[in-house]
């Protein structure tokens, strides 16, 4: 089972393809920051613009670069269940510690779809530990504490959940569910674990895996500062350049529609991280 301190992990990219030769070099640096883990290809990784055999492709790189090192959980969804049993196949054949799915965005299901969606994906890869995913800016809608007891129920192998909801409230109402709860959310961390969770999945573990691995060790909300200066940029971009800053040879490369920072943020955004 996952635990601990998990990066919510960058994908390299260049030349608007998977940038294979960097995975390593993060995985080492994430590993050497004193991380437990990864999840590829969540929205830090930006696996929605990724088409199915990209995915594949990137998960496997993962996985192999992390063996002995890190435990890597992969982010199945996607926007069909068909994609998604055949992603979270995939994962747990290459040997992936975990898998995780967002409710698909778009379509706002409800919890009969949901559950059938869920449950489909948690089969596909079973025995494997199964996560859900749960990030209702993101997807539009809320996975429902109904749709948990019956995936407990259907799915031996759901595990867990990565929350990331704010605010507080939002986040609380499924740390009771006897679920694994991975903190979203840096402001949560501490709040989080001394209500029972068990981690964190941290977008800024992707380029501050030192400062995330304190943050859990010490159960402390301190990051919420850095998360903010971090946000006032396009997010993908900035982490990226950090990383690149910090040594790792990763790219600023994003996946259209997302967008490369300006001269004047990297200016900018150099002098804030100092």
């Amino acid at each position: 089972m996952l635990r601990g301190a998990i990066a919510a992990a960058l994908t390299p990219l260049r030349d608007g393809r998977l940038d294979a030769d960097a995975i390593a070099p993060y995985v080492g640096f994430l590993h050497e920051g004193g991380l437990d883990g990864l999840l590829a290809m969540g929205t830090t990784g930006e696996g929605m613009l990724f088409e199915l055999e990209e995915r594949r492709a990137i998960a496997s790189a993962f996985v192999d670069a992390a063996r002995g090192r890190v435990q890597v959980a992969v982010h199945a969804g996607m926007q069909t269940t068909s994609d998604t049993v055949a992603l979270a196949e995939h994962a747990a054949s290459i040997g992936a510690d975990a898998i995780a799915v967002i409710p698909p965005p778009y379509f706002p299901l409800d919890d009969d779809a949901l559950f059938v969606h869920l449950v489909a994906a948690a089969r596909a890869c079973a025995p494997v530990p199964f996560y859900v995913y749960e990030f209702e800016r993101t997807s539009g809608y809320a996975v429902s504490r109904d749709v948990l007891t019956r995936l407990g129920e259907a799915a031996p192998n759901l595990a867990g959940m990565k929350v990331s909801d704010t605010p507080w409230e939002s986040f609380e109402r499924y740390l009771d569910l006897g679920l694994d709860v991975f903190v979203g959310p840096e402001s949560f961390i501490g709040r989080g674990l001394e209500r029972g969770a068990v981690g964190a999945v941290s977008a800024l573990a992707s380029a501050f895996p030192e400062r995330v691995a304190a943050a859990v060790r010490e159960r402390s909300d301190e990051l919420a500062e850095l998360r903010a200066t971090i946000e006032r940029f396009p997010r993908h971009a900035a982490l990226k350049r950090v990383v690149g800053r910090r040594g790792v040879p990763i790219a600023q490369e994003v996946r259209a529609p997302l967008r490369q920072l300006t001269p004047a943020e990297e200016h900018e955004l150099d002098a804030a991280i100092g």
